[in-house]
């Protein structure tokens, strides 16, 4: 892991803090799942629509996480090397050799005398 897959974690993780954040500090608008269930919609008596600020924030920061994602793939992956293909290695039969002829035996050499 290189200094560069650590700087888009850190940056990854800090535009989700802010995305959180950002979330978190929107109005409800009401409608969906909250007035499903009988709940008295509580965007009723206050704000209605989101400020645009905070609408564009976050869709800025959502584009930004999944943009650092894909960049973090493409830049830290390790590439693979393509080696050319080989042709197989051909098997050869071993080579025989012909069997070492032993060297004859020198003639022992006979005292005269005897």
């Amino acid at each position: 892991m290189g200094t560069i897959f650590t700087l888009f974690m850190v940056l990854i993780m800090i535009a989700c803090v802010l995305l959180i954040i950002i979330i978190m500090a929107q109005n409800p608008k009401g409608g969906g799942l909250s007035s499903t269930f009988g709940g008295a919609s509580s965007a009723q008596f206050g704000v209605q629509r989101t400020n645009d600020f905070m609408e564009k924030a976050t869709w800025t920061i959502g584009i930004t996480i999944v943009v650092l994602s894909i960049l973090s793939v493409v830049l830290t992956a390790k590439p693979k090397m393509k080696m050319a293909p080989q042709a197989p290695a051909a098997t050869e039969a071993p080579v025989q050799s012909a069997p070492a002829t032993q060297p004859a035996p020198a003639p022992q050499q006979v005292p005269a005398g005897q």
